[in-house]
C-alpha cells in the first residue's frame, strides 16, 4: 500500500469532511510498513513483509456514533465509507457519555521517526538473524529470537479543523538462547525508535552469558529476599500499575488510587520518597505521537508520581467534565528516574541477594491492592559479597507495585525497555528491592 504524506493526507481528511451529511466527522488513518524474521533451533523459520494503510471515520448525529474503515482511498471508496458510517449511527442508540470532537488542537511534533530506522531492508533483517544465531552456535548453544521493524504515518482530523500527521518508526529485538541439553537459559529484549542505537552483539552476548551461567540451578528457600530486577522484569511489573492511574476507577472505588468512603488519593504519598515517574512525548530515548489516537487531544507533558507521591491521574473528557477537572491526551509513555548505576554496578553492592532478568506470565490477584502473581525465568541468579554466586530455580511470586516501589534500596541507570508485554514505551531504571515476595519454586528455566 502507498503511504500517504502530508499533503495527500490532508486531502483525504478533507474530501470526507465535505462528503459528510453528519453533525461531525472524525478521520484516523494509519499506514504501516512491517518487516520482521523470525529464527528457532539456530536457523531462520519465517520472515515476511506486510504493508497496510486503513482509513476510519466516525460520525454523528446528536449522540448517536457510527464508524466505519476501509483501505481504499478512491473518490468512490471514500464516500461509500462516509455513507457506511452515517447508515451506522442512524440505527444507532443515543451513547449517554458522547463528548462532542475535540476543538482545534496545537500538536508539538515529536521525533518519532528515524531515517535509519526507515531504511531496513531484508539484508539488514537476515543480518541480524545471523549475527545473533553464529554468536550462539560459537558457544555451543540454541538460539530462538524475533526482529521486527516499523516504519509509516498517523493522520488524525475532524470537523472542528483538527488536523495532524506525523511519521514514525520503531524496532524490537528479543532472543533467547539455551544450552543443548535445556538446563541453562538466558533472554534479552530491546527496543529503539532509531535503528543506530541497536547492537545486536551486545544483546545477543548477554543473552549467552546468562544462558551459559545459569546451568545446574540450585534451588533456594521460598521467602523474602533482596532482589535486583533487571528493567525488563521491573517493566512486566510496574508496567501494569499504570493503566490503574484513571481517574474514574479509583472515585468509583475499583483500583488502588481509590480512598475509603469515596473520592480518589491524589496528591497522597504512597511510594518511596525517590520514586518520581512521567511522561513526556518529546523524550529522545521513548518518543511518542503527541496526541492521544483515541480522543485527538494534545499529550503533555505530565508528573505522575512526584516524590513517592501520586502527581496526576488520567481523566477522559466524559469524567474530566463530570468532575469538573481539565482532560488531557492519554499518556504514550512511562519515565522513571534512576541513578547512574549499572546492573553490575547495583550487583556489587549487594551482600545477600537474587538478580531476575525477567519475570513473565504475570496476572493481577487483587486490583484493590495490585497484588501480582508471576514467574521469573531465562536467568535468576543468587548473589553474596557483591558477586553472582551461582544460578537459583526460578521462583514464583506474590507481589504488588505498591509494596515493591516503598521498599527501594537504590535505583540504576535507565534503559529504554517497549514491546508487545508492557502498555508503554518505557524509559525504567534497574532497582534493588528489599522483601521480595517468593511463594514457591518453579522447575522451567
Amino acid at each position: 500500500m502507498k503511504m500517504l504524506n502530508q499533503e495527500e493526507a490532508k486531502r483525504v481528511c478533507d474530501k470526507l469532511m465535505s462528503l459528510s451529511k453528519a453533525d461531525e466527522c472524525r478521520v484516523q488513518i494509519s499506514g504501516t510498513r512491517n518487516g520482521n524474521i523470525r529464527y528457532a533451533r539456530n536457523a531462520v523459520s519465517t520472515a515476511g513483509l506486510a504493508e497496510n494503510t486503513q482509513l476510519t471515520v466516525s460520525v454523528a448525529f446528536g449522540k448517536r456514533q457510527g464508524t466505519a474503515s476501509i483501505n481504499e482511498f478512491d473518490e468512490k471508496s471514500l464516500e461509500k465509507v462516509i455513507r457506511r458510517a452515517e447508515d451506522v449511527a442512524r440505527l444507532a442508540p443515543e451513547n449517554p457519555e458522547f463528548q462532542p470532537a475535540v476543538k482545534k488542537q496545537d500538536y508539538k511534533s515529536s521525533a518519532t521517526f528515524s531515517e535509519a530506522t526507515a531504511a531496513i531492508d531484508p539484508e539488514y533483517r537476515a543480518e541480524v538473524a545471523s549475527l545473533s544465531i553464529n554468536s550462539a552456535r560459537k558457544h555451543g548453544l540454541v538460539a530462538a529470537g524475533f526482529f521486527s521493524d516499523t516504519n509509516g504515518f498517523e493522520t488524525v482530523a475532524n470537523s472542528n479543523g483538527v488536523f495532524g500527521y506525523q511519521t514514525l518508526s520503531n524496532l524490537g529485538f528479543t532472543v533467547t538462547t539455551r544450552t543443548e541439553d535445556g538446563r541453562g537459559s538466558g533472554w534479552v529484549t530491546r527496543s529503539a525508535n532509531d535503528a543506530r542505537k541497536f547492537d545486536v552483539r551486545e544483546a545477543s552476548e548477554i543473552a549467552i552469558e546468562k544462558a551459559l551461567k545459569s546451568v545446574d540451578a540450585k534451588a533456594l528457600e521460598p521467602g523474602r529476599y533482596t532482589v535486583i530486577l533487571e528493567p525488563a522484569a521491573t517493566s512486566e511489573i510496574i508496567g501494569r500499575m499504570f493503566g490503574a492511574f484513571d481517574a474514574r476507577q479509583a472515585d468509583e472505588g475499583r483500583s488502588f488510587l481509590s480512598k475509603k468512603g469515596g473520592g480518589n488519593r491524589l496528591g497522597e504519598k504512597l511510594f518511596d520518597e525517590q520514586v518520581n515517574i512521567w511522561a513526556d512525548p518529546w523524550n529522545p530515548d521513548v518518543p511518542v505521537l503527541p496526541w492521544d489516537g483515541q480522543a485527538m487531544l494534545a499529550r503533555e507533558r505530565a508528573d505522575v508520581v512526584k516524590g513517592g507521591k501520586i502527581a496526576s491521574l488520567d481523566y477522559t473528557r466524559y469524567w474530566a467534565e463530570k468532575q469538573g477537572q481539565r482532560a488531557t491526551g492519554r499518556h504514550g509513555n512511562m519515565i522513571m528516574a534512576g541513578g547512574g548505576k549499572s546492573t553490575e554496578e547495583l550487583i556489587a553492592s549487594t551482600k545477600k541477594g537474587i538478580l531476575v532478568t525477567r519475570s513473565w506470565y504475570i496476572r493481577m490477584v487483587d486490583p484493590q491492592s495490585l497484588l501480582l502473581t508471576g514467574l521469573t525465568r531465562d536467568g535468576t541468579f543468587y548473589i553474596e559479597n557483591g558477586k553472582i554466586k551461582h544460578p537459583v530455580k526460578n521462583f514464583r511470586f506474590n507481589e504488588s507495585p505498591v509494596s515493591m516501589l516503598n521498599n527501594i534500596d537504590e535505583l540504576g541507570k535507565p534503559v529504554v525497555i517497549g514491546g508487545d508485554e508492557v502498555r508503554y514505551q518505557m524509559l525504567i531504571p534497574p532497582m534493588k528491592v528489599r522483601d521480595f515476595n517468593f511463594t514457591s519454586l518453579s522447575d522451567a528455566v
